[in-house]
């Protein structure tokens, strides 16, 4: 049976974040959804990793469980600093092997941000300071930058950021063996970049609540602790990293370069040929992710990095099922549905994923069971997100 993670999620200590996000409600959402591993978020919050120790149990080399779902201690901080005369913003998911560690990381940080202000906390912190630190405190720890490419936020981000990992983290690069594509990129628009080459690629869902875990996720070949989760991120091992489970990017809220509050969204084409000018305020436009992807890319769209686990499409069943029906993704029909169906059939993933369609054909409703398969089969359309905003899904247009 294949084991699904996801390793970036936020507590209800995290600014516009629901109050949901407890251990319990998070362990319900992840047997409902297929996942077998989460990551904990946001352990840099006092009172979030003291409901940690609280709730979860010891289930192996860096794991532990609550409701027979397991966890690993995980932390999403936000590096701003100056470097090379430039305001850099930089966002980073921290593993942490154990309790003590992470205990120890959050002293460690306590000198330069205000940790119990929010469950992501803003470091004055240059990301090779921070490497270094954390490394001294326990080389088993993991950084892995987080959605690498949107504008604002990340190693990559066309406002803040970097042209490189080697260039943000400079001699602790080298430490760096993983980034997470974020949900407005996926693994071939990554593949594009040659520099990106000797990285893991992880896809998460970054949830603000427990029903939006698992939107995009990770696929293992069988469960794994914390050395082994360590070890295949390390080694790229895809003979135990299956697969990833994507949004479609245009989905993602900074795909195409735009401005939200004008109504503009262009492509990169057509922002280049607007000098990435916006035309209804003539302000410099919000760069997307397809836009900073075409700059930094040394390969031409299409190309498939072959020591890469692949990747499958998804979009989330409820979306699918409101989309079949007409309604609000949380209307009481819908949720109706989405219960029903997930209870006869084990699980969200099972559905969208694994089950062959002469099986789904004798439980789904036949319009849900197109918008399944249309959306295995690529058969949709999506008006791309851009500056914030989500891109709109078309399932049976």
């Amino acid at each position: 049976m294949p084991f699904i993670a996801d390793l970036h999620i936020h507590s209800k200590y995290s600014l516009a974040t629901s109050k949901e996000m407890n251990v319990p409600t998070l362990a319900k959402w992840a047997k409902i959804k297929g996942i077998a591993l989460l990551g904990t978020g946001d352990f840099t919050h006092g009172l979030w990793i003291s409901e940690l120790e609280k709730d979860l149990k010891p289930a192996g080399q860096g794991i532990y469980s609550n409701d027979g779902v397991y966890f690993i201690l995980t932390a999403e901080v936000s590096n701003i600093y100056k470097k090379d005369g430039k305001t850099r913003k930089v966002h980073n998911l921290i593993f942490a092997p154990s309790f003590k560690t992470a205990r120890e990381i959050n002293k460690a940080f306590s000198g330069y941000g205000k940790l119990e202000s929010n469950g992501r906390p803003i470091l004055k912190l240059d990301c090779e300071e921070m490497a270094k630190k954390l490394f001294a405190i326990d080389p088993r720890v993991m950084i892995i930058p987080a959605h690498a490419w949107t504008p604002h936020f990340s190693v990559l981000g066309s406002n803040s950021g970097f042209g490189s990992v080697e260039e943000c983290f400079g001699s602790q690069a080298p430490n760096i063996f993983s980034i997470e594509t974020g949900l407005s990129s996926d693994p071939a628009m990554n593949w594009r970049s040659s520099k990106l080459d000797r990285f893991c690629l992880i896809s998460n869902s970054d949830s603000h609540s427990p029903a939006k875990i698992g939107r995009e996720a990770n696929v293992f070949k069988e469960k794994i602790d914390y050395n082994g989760l360590c070890d295949i991120l390390k080694d790229k091992d895809s003979s135990r990293f299956l697969y990833t489970i994507e949004f479609f990017p245009e989905e993602g809220k900074y795909h195409w370069d735009g401005h939200r509050g004008c109504d503009v969204s262009l492509s990169p084409k057509e922002a280049i040929k607007n000098k990435n000018i916006c035309p209804a305020c003539g302000k410099k436009l919000t760069m997307g992710v397809a836009h900073r992807v075409e700059e930094l890319a040394d390969r031409e769209e299409g190309f498939v990095e072959k020591n890469s686990p692949p990747f499958k499409r998804a979009v989330p069943l409820a979306e699918i099922i409101a989309g079949a029906l007409g309604k609000r993704e949380t209307s009481l029909a819908v949720t109706k549905e989405y219960a029903d169906l997930v209870k006869k059939l084990g699980s969200e993933f099972r559905i969208l994923i694994d089950m062959p369609e002469g099986e789904l054909k004798k439980y789904c409703p036949e319009k849900i069971l197109k918008g399944i398969m249309n959306v295995r089969l690529g058969n949709i359309m999506i008006k791309p997100g851009h500056d914030g905003e989500y891109g709109k899904v078309e399932i049976f247009g």
